[in-house]
């Protein structure tokens, strides 16, 4: 029931597991931590213990409900040469639209089973979206770290609901479908992808043009790609991605004045026109100084 109702939703897939210890995640995320792999992301270092136990995060949850949501598109800027943005950003920012979703599957099960306890996440807390995505049976991690399903790709978003309501679980997706592909390694132009399965978020772009609040280091000079807010490169490559479909969101349809902006309309770009094509997009996190940044930093 819960699951029909997410996909009447908008939701692309929906799956189920026990809310317990990531026992396997725990040396994993110790590992990247100690190898300062979170860069300045300072808050991944925070609640350690309640991003491993979500039963310590909302208070007698007994299951996490893994929810994806579509994104791609095959919509492009109209100029090849202007700096470039994430497909993920064309649209409304992620945030509202999904957390809408999830509050009205929320009230759905309020009203279909009862008082249920518990709480809506979308990027928002200490949620190991990806484990969760894949103990539910939605996908694999890819080399690119990225979570990969076998009929969409990897163009999608993940969002959880952890509730204390007992359901029936699904089993974890275990086969990796990578086999000995590394076009991702291969692509990516800051080699942030150090290992099979492991990314120095220090050195990728998204971070690099959206996390990092002070300079981009001058090593990182001509290996932008031209990106001025986040980046595709890795999921571009994917073999996998070539069963991404066009998304159904309306709120994700970009407008003319973002995919129409040129070159030069970016280089020259005030505050003023920052806040109007950008209102409301995710974009707005870099605020206008942190754009003007990455775009100066690719056209100095």
């Amino acid at each position: 029931m819960i699951k029909a109702e997410a996909l009447r939703l908008g939701f692309m897939a929906c799956g189920i597991s026990k809310a317990e210890f990531l026992e396997e995640e725990a040396p994993r995320l110790e590992n990247w931590l100690n190898n300062n792999h979170h860069g300045e992301m300072a808050y991944m270092a925070n609640h350690f213990d309640k991003r491993l136990d979500p039963r310590l995060l909302v208070e007698g949850s007994k299951s996490v409900v893994s929810l994806t949501l579509n994104y791609f598109t095959p919509q492009k800027q109209a100029d090849p040469t202007a700096p470039k943005i994430s497909k993920y950003a064309y649209g409304e920012d992620y945030h509202t639209v999904i957390k809408e979703k999830l509050q009205e599957l929320m009230y759905f099960i309020y009203q279909n089973i009862g008082e249920v306890g518990g709480r809506c996440f979308v990027d928002s807390a200490p949620v190991m979206d990806k484990a969760w995505a894949q103990k539910s049976g939605l996908g694999w991690r890819g080399k690119n770290s990225n979570l990969i399903s076998k009929n969409a790709g990897s163009f999608f978003f993940l969002a959880e609901l952890i509730i204390d309501l007992e359901l029936e679980y699904d089993n974890p997706f275990i086969t990796d479908h990578c086999g000995s592909c590394t076009r991702c390694i291969d692509a990516c132009p800051t080699d942030a992808i150090i290992a099979p399965y492991t990314v120095d978020g220090s050195k990728c772009i998204s971070y690099l043009t959206i996390e990092l609040k002070n300079e981009i280091p001058t090593a990182f000079k001509g290996k932008m790609e031209n990106w001025m807010f986040g980046c595709d490169i890795c999921q571009d490559v994917c073999p996998w991605n070539r069963f991404a479909t066009p998304h159904q969101e309306p709120a994700f349809k970009p407008t003319h004045e973002l995919l129409d902006l040129k070159k030069e309309d970016l280089i020259d770009m005030t505050d003023e026109i920052f806040k109007k094509v950008f209102k409301g997009s995710a974009v707005k996190r870099t605020k206008f100084n942190g754009l003007k940044r990455n775009i100066d930093f690719l056209h100095q």
